[in-house]
């Protein structure tokens, strides 16, 4: 029996963009991850400030260069993304590319994948924070995912 090849280092991307193919605006939840991420923030002792992209159940572009996901109920993230991303806020699906650990705690970890007219455009996050409820409250309405 011939050995089998390893998997592609691109399925995981592959699977985050499948996943996330089905969210968009104030889109259908998906399914949540198992377990939780286990690294709090310094001011909000015991929340999370990591996420599962399984957990992403929303998303809004403002502007070309940050995104908002909604991650599970009440929690949304801001994500600067290092420069223009054309036509983002004109998507209806978009994907993130996670590298190294399985959650997303930092803007180096994820990178954003939206459709263009020429294929697909990656988009590398640079920041990455979740806003408090008070910043949730304060988005404009076609900023809330």
């Amino acid at each position: 029996m011939p050995p089998r090849p390893p998997l592609t280092p691109a399925l995981p991307a592959f699977a985050a963009v499948l996943l996330l193919s089905a969210c968009a605006g104030e889109n259908a939840p998906s399914a949540q991850a198992a377990g939780s991420p286990v690294a709090a923030t310094a001011g909000d002792a015991g929340r999370s400030s990591c996420f599962f992209p399984s957990e992403v159940n929303g998303w809004r572009a403002a502007g070309d260069q940050t995104v908002y996901v909604r991650v599970g109920v009440n929690r949304v993230f801001q994500m600067k993304l290092m420069g223009p991303c054309p036509d983002i806020d004109w998507s209806e699906t978009i994907g993130i590319e996670h590298r190294g650990a399985a959650t997303i705690c930092s803007g180096l970890d994820a990178t954003i994948i939206s459709r263009s007219t020429i294929g697909p455009r990656r988009c590398p996050v640079t920041a990455l924070r979740e806003l408090t409820p008070e910043e949730i409250k304060a988005l404009p309405a076609g900023s809330r995912p």
